[in-house]
């Protein structure tokens, strides 16, 4: 049997010890473990305050999560919860700074760092997209193309002009033959001859020859400084045209309308100038003599006019059978009358398609019309016959003016009295009724004054 002393011993050791263990496990800080779990002895020692914080700027190689110190308390079960730190007292140690996480610092993508190493994925949103310029180079392409366009479509026109100038006004030539002043100015030999209204204007002045005041020629040319309109020219085309205008004395010139084009051409002449609606009518070809082409229309105020007009020297070298397709080709329209609308009544109008620079001398035969004509309306006179049917036409014709003209001021005093009565309601409308019976009974006074019969008084002998 057992000593009951030492006995004694071991139950009062086991006591001790069972109670330092559970005062252990009431230690501030720390909770006592469920019953199930295992109970795990905690040895004093292992226990450490935090680590203490200190605020620092992380450099680029830190590791902006620092994994916590390892903890020499035993580690649990995967099925237990530890409870070494889980349930630290922050507030059990006073002036210990709070870990704040350390914000996460974005790379450069640029960096040595990141370049060397090959396996950093690149953010595509960095990547910046490359732009496109086409809207640039087209506009600057096509500025440069019209400045270039202008330059030499200017030019080009420019030699146009000098080019017919040089073939028929120059020395020797046509207009010089027949006028003694060209040009404007004085008329000296610096004196230009050509007169510059635009890139695509140019104006020549001739004059100083009887039978006529001036020669007025005008050179419309196509736009060809214009790129916009050079493009469109080439769906529509268009043609260069000189028109000649002669002013033709009072004196000189007798009862004369006339004119000559392509067919259609003569139709909308006819239809759109007021003296040949008015005296000229289309002319058949006649059968007894020669005639112009078929391509051509005539419109006269009486036959006898045309056939002098158009006499077998036109015909044989610039309107005939043979010649018009060489030398008349480049015709637009003839256009002779003393019953023009505009400020000069007598003039000769004359319209041509100008030839290319190289090909200038193709048209001499259309510019020598002019002077031709001149003299032969200058010269021309009609028979008493004809004359007297043109003089009764334009004496009809006067009338019918007169009338249009008296028409046209009474429509005129008309709308000048509606407009006033107008006026007058408007104003009567902002009257105010005192105004309005007044003015009622002064008219009424008025009408009754007009109403009462005129009596004469008589004196007495």
């Amino acid at each position: 049997m057992a000593n009951p002393n030492v006995l004694f011993l071991l139950l009062c050791f086991l006591s001790i010890f069972l109670s330092f263990v559970h005062s252990d496990s009431h230690f501030e800080g720390f909770e006592a473990e469920e019953d199930d779990f295992e109970d795990l002895s905690i040895d004093p020692s292992s226990l450490r305050s935090p680590p203490s914080q200190k605020l620092s700027t992380p450099t680029p190689h830190s590791d902006p999560n620092p994994d916590p110190p390892a903890s020499d308390l035993p580690k649990s079960p995967p099925t237990t919860t530890t409870t070494t730190f889980d349930f630290w007292d922050d507030e059990e140690f006073e002036g210990v700074p709070i870990e704040n996480p350390t914000p996460e610092v974005p790379t450069d993508p640029k960096s040595p760092e990141n370049a060397s190493d090959p396996a950093t994925p690149h953010n595509p949103q960095n990547v910046k997209p490359t732009r496109s310029f086409t809207v640039e180079i087209v506009c600057g392409s096509f500025l440069v193309m019209f400045a270039i366009n202008y330059f030499t479509g200017k030019r080009e026109n420019e030699n146009i002009a000098l080019s017919w100038a040089a073939q028929f006004a120059a020395k020797d030539s046509i207009f010089e033959k027949n006028f003694s002043l060209l040009g404007i100015g004085d008329g000296g030999d610096d004196a230009p001859l050509l007169l510059k209204e635009g890139q695509t204007t140019f104006k020549f002045y001739a004059s100083g020859r009887r039978y006529c005041q001036g020669l007025l020629a005008t050179l419309e040319l196509k736009s060809r400084h214009d790129l916009i309109a050079r493009i469109y020219n080439m769906i529509v085309p268009c043609r260069d045209e000189i028109a000649f205008e002669v002013y033709m004395s009072d004196d000189a010139m007798d009862h004369v309308v006339f004119a000559m084009a392509k067919k259609k051409a003569a139709k909308a002449m006819q239809k759109d100038v007021r003296d040949l609606q008015r005296f000229g009518s289309v002319l058949s070809p006649p059968n007894s003599r020669k005639w112009v082409v078929d391509d051509l229309s005539v419109i006269s105020e009486s036959k006898e006019v045309a056939a002098d007009l158009i006499t077998d020297a036109v015909i044989d070298q610039v309107f005939g059978e043979k010649a018009f397709e060489k030398f008349g080709k480049g015709l637009i329209s003839l256009h002779f009358s003393d019953q023009h609308p505009g400020t000069h009544k007598k003039v000769l109008l004359f319209k041509f398609v100008l030839p290319s620079a190289k090909n200038m001398a193709d048209m001499t035969r259309l510019v020598a019309l002019v002077p031709y004509y001149i003299d032969l309306i200058g010269r021309y006179k009609l028979s008493s016959q004809a004359r007297s049917k043109t003089e009764a036409a334009r004496q009809k014709a006067a009338l019918e003016a007169q009338k249009e003209l008296r028409s046209a001021q009474q429509e005129a005093m008309q709308r000048r009295k509606a407009e006033r009565k107008k006026m007058m309601e408007e104003a009567e409308a902002k009257l105010s009724a005192e105004a309005i019976r007044k003015k009622e009974a002064k008219e009424r006074a008025r009408q009754m004054k007009k109403a009462m019969p005129r009596m004469k008084m008589a004196r007495g002998a």
